[in-house]
């Protein structure tokens, strides 16, 4: 009989290989209902990848899943990934060339929620829901009140009942002449007592 455990961890410079193959998998395997093969393709290209700034800023998050079996132990294998950033970037990775890094005000700026990603075979299992959590408590914790982000089209549902308005459509142009369409939604975080 098979025990699946969940870690949260932050995410290492040496997990890029593995985040790359999430990334690409949880696009191309979640995101084909609400994009067309062209603007996945571009926003692979020139949109969605790793954001390594995050990695160093120590803010990005993976799920490592350990099936665990009474004869044996698997290696942890990374099946999502998400963080929040201090930065003005709303969305984008390492090749997004409109990216602007400067460092937000927590007593005046949104935290962003950026760069999640599950595959496929683990969506809907609520590993989205437990980074989502660990970033806005994290967020929190360094004194952000409010958070916002570029959804996806695939995400507004989630991140609706997560307690995130739609505030605005955005188009994202891409390396290929298309453009995605993405939604800036937000949320305040409401302080524990």
């Amino acid at each position: 009989m098979k025990e699946t455990k969940i870690h949260i961890r932050k995410a290492a410079a040496a997990d890029v290989p593995r985040l790359r193959e999430v990334i690409e998998a949880s696009v191309r395997g979640l995101q084909a209902e609400d994009y067309s093969p062209a603007q996945i393709e571009g926003a692979l290209k020139s949109v969605y990848g790793v954001d390594s700034q995050l990695i160093a800023d120590g803010t990005y998050l993976v799920a490592d899943i350990e099936l665990q079996n009474r004869q044996s132990q698997d290696t942890p294998e990374i099946v999502a990934c998400g963080g929040w950033s201090k930065r003005k970037t709303l969305y984008g990775g390492d090749q997004y060339t409109a990216r602007e890094d400067s460092l937000l005000d927590p007593a005046r700026d949104a935290a962003k929620i950026r760069a999640f990603f599950v595959h496929p075979n683990w969506a809907r299992r609520g590993i989205g829901s437990l980074i989502l959590e660990a970033c806005e408590n994290a967020a929190r914790e360094t004194g952000f009140t409010r958070l916002e982000m570029g959804a996806t089209l695939s995400g507004v549902v989630f991140y609706k009942a997560k307690g995130y308005a739609a505030l605005e459509n955005l188009e994202a142009p891409l390396g290929n002449g298309e453009v995605l369409p993405i939604v800036r939604m937000a949320k305040k975080l409401t302080m524990r007592p």
